[in-house]
């Protein structure tokens, strides 16, 4: 009975989304790396949609579907700066996992600071991942292969 129960909870889940189908949030102030992030998924051929924001306030309106030109669909993987002006990556993070409808959400830190006291701060946000823009490769090479394997090999809320 064990058996047929756990078969059948498997056969039920839904099957990863294709990488055509996620979307890519780019929270960054930066235009030279929002520019290299996505120059690299092109060139890479990275098939998921992107949609750029300036800072966390913005980032979460477009997630909210309260912008005025950007909109987003779901799944979602969010690439978060972390040193903006406005609302930075940190205020970002809190109202994001405070909010019952977003917390879920996959968020990756791509941030210029290597400190110890950002990475972990960051992971007690729940992040997914913390890259540092100088590890990344040339061009953020690294950062699209990363991206398109993860979306490909992970079921996303």
């Amino acid at each position: 009975m064990m058996i047929d129960l756990v078969a059948q909870t498997s056969a039920q889940r839904t099957p990863a989304v294709p990488l055509s189908d996620v979307t890519v949030l780019l929270v960054d102030d930066d235009d030279v790396a929002r520019e290299g992030v996505l120059r690299s998924f092109r060139k890479h051929e990275v098939p998921c949609r992107t949609v750029t924001a300036g800072d966390g306030g913005e980032a979460l309106a477009i997630l909210h579907g309260s912008h005025p030109d950007k909109h987003i669909e779901s799944p979602v993987i969010v690439l978060l700066d972390l040193n903006m002006p406005g609302m930075d990556g940190f205020q970002f993070l809190d109202a994001l996992r405070a909010d019952p409808d977003l917390r879920r959400t996959v968020v990756f830190v791509l941030s210029t600071s290597a400190r110890d006291q950002d990475r972990s701060r960051a992971y007690d946000g729940h992040v997914a991942g913390y890259m540092v823009k100088s590890a990344v490769g040339p061009q953020f090479a690294r950062l699209a292969d990363f991206i398109g394997k993860y979306a490909r090999t992970q079921e996303l809320p």
